[in-house]
């Protein structure tokens, strides 16, 4: 800890900015998880918050680390494996719910159409009114 201490005070401030903002956004991440009614919106809140979320505290510890003198890009390769990997985990999940015709909230938007590649039930017009 003595070496966190040892650092100029602005890069203290600018890494405790961005380890917050990664916080608050990993923090809306997950707790859209949990309240959010179907299985689309659950996926969409960790998907995008919790990826902005670890890029802040990543972020930080690239910082902390190249003005500590010990420049190492091993954060950086966790970066970019976790924007890569986050966005076709969750395209993919959301393409096997659609074709599974998992059941959606009433006000979630359904823009299929008939004539898709694969066969689908499309929702009754007063399931889609709030």
């Amino acid at each position: 800890m003595d070496a966190l201490n040892q650092l100029p005070e602005w890069s203290q401030w600018l890494a405790a900015f961005f380890i917050l903002l990664g916080a608050i956004f990993a923090f809306i991440g997950s707790l859209g998880l949990a309240i959010l009614p179907d299985f689309f919106t659950r996926l969409h809140a960790p998907t995008k918050n919790t990826t902005i979320g670890i890029g802040g505290i990543v972020i930080a510890s690239i910082l902390i680390t190249s003005v500590q003198g010990a420049i190492n890009l091993n954060e950086l390769l966790i970066a970019i494996f976790l924007f890569l990997t986050a966005p076709i985990s969750a395209h993919i999940m959301a393409k096997a719910a659609l074709h599974t015709e998992l059941k959606m909230f009433n006000r979630t938007k359904d823009f299929r159409q008939e004539g898709d590649s694969y066969k689908h039930i499309l929702p009754n017009k007063k399931d889609m009114e709030p």
